[in-house]
């Protein structure tokens, strides 16, 4: 009897669990509570956090791989978040099904409305070239062991799109897309706190002041024809980025059309909502304690945070840039939406703009490099995955 308890206890979790596991269920929990309290991007951090509980509670299985004999009959199914994984991050399809849902809710009007708005888009891409270069010489310094594909992966996180980070890193560096998909989403959680700072530093209170002109009317032409030319445009110049804007252009193409409204509102909603819960609960099988718990981690969590300073930075200064050179007024501060933080970049720069001129309402003029930020991301990425995937 005795015997038998003892084997018990040693089936339990509390006897099998070790240190690491202990302070990632910590890390969980912690995700958790910054989802539900601080209410930092819970749409994915809650499912992440969970993710993460799960995949470190000993003897659980939950990323157990399926076990054959030698005739290939199964002889133990794989545990939940490993098919999770596989199926869906792994092969790209829940980042891609994200962006298609993205591109349904997107309005390219504003963009359109200021074509301009393109350059502040990829000035703010800046950040992840410039990332990219400083992983390397980490990696070559010996200080951190980054490849050139693991610091590919590391500075797109500076586009401050989760889906693209998640979508590179499976491809170029599947043993960090844990901790990048944590940075990723947690700055994208805090730019609200990260932005304002940097933004306030590089503009005078006049120019945070400046009341741009009202946008014109976007034809609905414009709006069905434009979709349908980036994704010709990207497929031929750059077919690696192709997946991810062309499923963006898609789910706006749906959203313009006007006699798919049943696809788009399936798109918007139902559709993207079951595909985050699985991508979080995905995210959250490569927290485990091995995967996370090392010096690299902490060095992502720094570069990923350089990288969209940096992204911020750079597109305020080519707003700056353009303000002096256009015949007519450009407020800088729409230049930090260019990151693909949205609708939240965009938000920020309107309420930072407020506090300069009660009556600056600047939201309408970020959406515009906002919408062209998540398009300079998209090639940025597929950039990536072409020179280092290739």
């Amino acid at each position: 009897m005795e015997h038998k308890l003892l084997n018990l206890y040693h089936d339990t979790g509390i006897y099998q669990l070790e240190l690491g596991q202990a302070v990632m269920i910590i890390v969980g929990l912690l995700l958790i509570f910054l989802a539900i309290k601080k209410g930092f991007e819970p749409l994915l951090l809650l499912p992440i956090g969970v993710g993460a509980i799960l995949v470190n509670i000993p003897g659980a299985g939950f990323m157990a791989a399926p076990v054959y004999d030698a005739t290939g009959h199964m002889v133990s199914p794989g545990g939940l978040q490993y098919y999770i994984y596989h199926g869906g991050i792994e092969t790209g399809l829940f980042p891609l099904l994200i962006f298609m849902g993205v591109g349904a809710m997107t309005d390219f009007g504003p963009m359109l409305a200021n074509p301009k708005t393109l350059l502040l888009g990829a000035a703010a891409q800046f950040g992840i070239f410039a990332t990219v270069i400083g992983a390397v010489l980490l990696g070559a310094s010996g200080i951190m062991d980054f490849t050139l594909a693991d610091a590919a992966a590391i500075g797109i996180i500076g586009g401050a799109d989760g889906p693209t980070a998640i979508f590179v890193a499976s491809r170029l560096a599947p043993e960090l897309l844990g901790a990048i998909a944590v940075a990723a989403y947690s700055y994208m959680a805090l730019v609200p706190l990260i932005q304002p700072p940097i933004m306030r530093a590089l503009t005078s209170v006049e120019e945070r002041s400046i009341k741009m002109e009202q946008l014109r009317p976007v034809s609905k032409t414009e709006k069905i024809v434009f979709p349908i030319v980036v994704t010709l445009l990207v497929a031929m110049f750059l077919p690696s980025a192709a997946p991810l804007l062309g499923m963006f252009c898609f789910g706006n193409l749906m959203r313009e059309c006007g006699v798919v409204d049943r696809l788009s509102d399936t798109a918007q909603n139902a559709l993207i909502n079951i595909v985050t819960i699985f991508l979080g609960l995905g995210v959250g099988s490569k927290l485990s304690a091995e995967a996370f718990l090392n010096i690299e981690t902490l060095g992502i969590l720094s570069l990923g945070l350089i990288a969209f300073s940096i992204g911020t930075a750079t597109g305020v200064l080519m707003a700056k840039l353009m303000n002096r050179m256009s015949s007519s007024q450009i407020n800088p501060l729409i230049g930090a939406a260019g990151v693909s933080a949205v609708p939240m970049a965009a938000r920020v720069a309107n309420k930072v703009g407020l506090e300069a001129n009660k009556q600056n309402f600047l939201l309408m003029h970020a959406m515009g490099p906002n919408v062209a930020g998540v398009i300079g991301s998209a090639v940025a990425a597929g950039v990536m995955l072409s020179y280092v995937g290739g």
